[in-house]
């Protein structure tokens, strides 16, 4: 029986599922199972199964990560999973790691590092999220989960939890009922994945809405969350204010020009989160 099984959903994004089985390749993957759980995808996987016949490949019609995530644990028998996504590149030392570290708790994420998939100078999109996208040490610390693009957990735990749910934020609302049945989680920053960038602004603006949809769908449930969800709509401004400085402090940012675009597009997506939350606490479509 192999020790780990390495779940990737994917749904038609063929280049870079090959590049994400390519950098795993380069990690020590004695005693791992491979399945990549495509959600029917229209573009054809024909020519990547050729080039990795020793990965698994099975189709969940169930759109969806969440649907994909929890048919890779049905599929699979290892005790120990780990979470990647189809568009992340895993360190060499990934699976590595991985094991050393499976044994501290229940669920463990890990570092994810922004890269950009085009040549300089960055748009407004890519500058704003080398500093706020994929910030999993404070998802984890801070906001108490992790995301699946990077996750390690047991078996047993998973099986206890329940599967991942479609429709809101599946690995926000994962964590949080693992954490209240009890299980751990921490943050391991060996534990390195790479992710792209959004390289522009309507692909930032999909992302953001949606997170929105997901994130009301969680968090609202009745007259007191609504009122809730209304102040901090309210406050969207007020916070791409506060969050001025990081921008143009971030180390990340190496250019006046970067760090320019970064905070236009700050403002730009907190006023337009601003409208969506408004639209939806009034039970509007955004």
């Amino acid at each position: 029986m192999p020790e780990i099984a390495i779940i990737i959903p994917h749904y038609n994004d063929v280049v870079r599922l090959e590049r994400c089985l390519c950098a795993l390749q380069e990690n020590d993957l004695s005693g791992c199972e491979i399945l990549v759980v495509d959600n029917a995808s229209t573009q054809s996987l024909t020519k990547v199964q050729e080039k990795f016949p020793d990965i698994r490949f099975v189709t969940e019609p169930e759109k969806g990560a969440a649907a994909a995530r929890n048919r890779g644990v049905q599929e699979t028998s290892a005790p120990c999973l780990m979470f990647i996504d189809a568009d992340c590149v895993a360190a060499p030392d990934w699976v590595t790691v991985g094991r050393s570290v499976a044994d501290k708790a229940d669920l463990i994420g890990g570092r994810v590092e922004v890269f950009d998939e085009t040549p300089p100078p960055r748009s407004g999109a890519e500058a704003f999220e080398a500093v706020f996208a994929f910030d999993f040490r404070h998802y984890i610390e801070a906001q108490g989960f992790s995301g699946t693009g990077n996750l390690i957990t047991r078996r047993d735990v998973f099986e206890d939890v329940g599967p991942f749910r479609g429709g809101v934020s599946e690995d926000t609302d994962w964590s949080f009922r693992a954490t209240d049945k009890g299980y751990q989680l921490i943050y391991e920053d060996r534990l390195r994945v790479g992710h792209p960038s959004r390289q522009d602004w309507p692909a930032l603006r999909t992302k953001w809405r949606r997170l929105t949809q997901e994130q009301f769908g969680l968090k609202v449930q009745g007259p007191k969350t609504r009122l809730l969800w209304v102040i901090k709509a309210l406050a969207m401004p007020l916070s791409a204010i506060a969050h001025l400085p990081k921008v143009l402090r971030s180390p990340k940012l190496t250019t006046a020009g970067d760090r320019w675009r970064a905070a236009v597009t700050l403002i730009r997506l907190r006023l337009l989160r601003m409208v969506w939350m408004l639209r939806q606490a009034v039970g509007l479509d955004i």
